[in-house]
């Protein structure tokens, strides 16, 4: 089993960053980014197959998220890709794959147009190609929609959400549904609250309403591969995914070097749902990373 070592990386004076390292010796590194909510433990199943490999692999708790510090500022797009970058720098990282699911890959695509010396590909997860007034009709309703939790806290045990979990995620492994309770934090009481705020949450959400990815599609130069989950058909949001679903081929069209590659009937969390799978395509975008640039190879799988 690869060793797995939690390393504190400070980005500025006031706020340090967990970060959860495999070593490795196999050029390209990994450099992992979670989704809002979420925690750099959801990928420890990717992780220790990138790593199996001889790849060195990074996966960041954001802030306000995991292990990492949450102050009271700093929850937005551009603050999060600093920070990022932050962590590349203090851990002497240059060239890696970077890999972000859902809110973490429009991070992604932010840092690889700021930072195009530090990312060598990039794969948006489950997110990075619609803007969310592409999806939702309105500040108000995007807000509504992505602030509803699935389970209420009031009352619960950590033991209660495991059930729940394992309910909703019947193909998940044991080991993500307890990296998933990495979101929460349990008082000495034992009730539960998550760890990211509702005002922190808020304050991200507003920031993904105003900061369209296709504006960044220009700059990013690297390999891209785009990994959309395609859920199986619920009359409650077959409208949003389609609005989705339809953003996917123009924002590969606009990426000099992209590719598309969905997961049928999947869920949001496809590191979590298909660790193996989501591994494997990691690792062939890794091979792009060092090809030269040349004919179109763009196809959907």
């Amino acid at each position: 089993m690869t060793l797995v070592k939690d390393i504190s990386v400070p980005v500025d004076d006031q706020v340090t960053l967990n970060v959860r390292h495999r070593p490795g010796v196999v050029p390209p590194a990994f450099l992992l980014l979670h989704g809002i909510d979420s925690n750099a433990r959801m990928w420890d199943e990717v992780a220790g197959r990138l790593a199996a490999e001889g790849h060195p692999v990074y996966a960041v708790d954001q802030r306000g998220h995991g292990a990492s510090d949450a102050p009271e500022h700093g929850y937005d797009n551009a603050t999060a890709a600093a920070d990022v970058a932050a962590v590349a720098r203090a851990l002497g990282l240059s060239g890696v794959v970077l890999g972000g699911h859902s809110w973490g890959a429009l991070v992604s695509l932010r840092l690889t147009a700021r930072e195009p010396g530090l990312v060598s590909a990039i794969a948006l997860i489950e997110g990075g190609w619609a803007h969310a007034a592409a999806v939702c009709d309105s500040w108000e309703q995007f807000s509504g929609l992505l602030s509803m939790s699935e389970f209420d806290l009031a009352g619960a045990t950590l033991d209660a959400v495991r059930d729940f979990q394992r309910a909703v995620y019947p193909d998940w492994s044991q080991s993500a549904i307890e990296a998933s309770l990495h979101s929460l934090r349990v008082s000495p009481d034992g009730s539960l609250t998550p760890r990211l705020t509702t005002e922190r949450r808020a304050s991200i959400l507003r920031s993904i309403w105003d900061d369209p990815p296709a504006q960044w599609f220009p700059s990013i130069g690297v390999p891209a591969l785009l990994m959309p989950a395609v859920p199986k058909p619920t009359r409650r949001w077959e409208v949003m995914f389609e609005r989705i679903r339809a953003c996917v081929e123009p924002a590969a069209a606009a990426l000099p070097r992209a590719e598309v590659r969905e997961y049928l009937d999947s869920d949001h969390d496809l590191h979590a749902q298909h660790p193996g799978r989501v591994a494997g395509d990691l690792l062939w975008l890794a091979a792009q990373a060092g090809r030269t640039e040349g004919a179109d190879d763009r196809r959907v799988t």
